[in-house]
């Protein structure tokens, strides 16, 4: 649970993802719109801080840790709000587990997935993000909002 952006770029391995979004609040719902063209919606829990905290149409960082960046299929499936798609440019395999790297709105990302995976290098595939787990943080501050 870090307290702000360095402490979450500092801690684990890989580092956490970090994303820019601007955020949308329409009532109780919440979307993220990253590079003014991907919407992701954010489970209540997470959408409540950010409308208690008054950042409709405000830019958060938003953090997510590589193993909250899933390509398994039941996920995907389950989770059809969060999904993003890439090109996966390097597949690293590391015994018990598979780093996949991608770009998503110009920003390199991380995935730690299970060795299982079907996904290879120069693969177009889907990604979803457990956004149960997702950090944000004052993009101005740099101070978490909620994680």
């Amino acid at each position: 649970n870090p307290c702000n952006l360095f402490v979450a770029g500092f801690m684990g391995s890989p580092q956490m993802n970090f994303l820019d979004a601007e955020v949308k609040i329409n009532g109780d719902e919440v979307k993220l719109v990253i590079a003014e063209k991907y919407e992701i919606t954010l489970p209540p829990s997470k959408a409540k801080k950010l409308i208690d905290g008054g950042y409709n149409n405000r830019t958060v960082t938003m953090g997510i840790r590589p193993e909250d960046v899933k390509d398994d299929e039941m996920f995907i499936s389950a989770n059809p709000n969060s999904c993003i798609t890439s090109t996966v440019n390097v597949y690293e395999l590391l015994g018990a587990e598979v780093f996949l790297y991608f770009d998503y709105a110009g920003t390199q990302v991380t995935a730690r997935v299970d060795p299982r995976t079907t996904a290879k290098q120069g693969d177009h595939i889907k990604f979803a993000l457990d956004m149960e787990h997702a950090h944000f943080f004052d993009k101005e501050t740099e101070l978490v909002i909620t994680n």
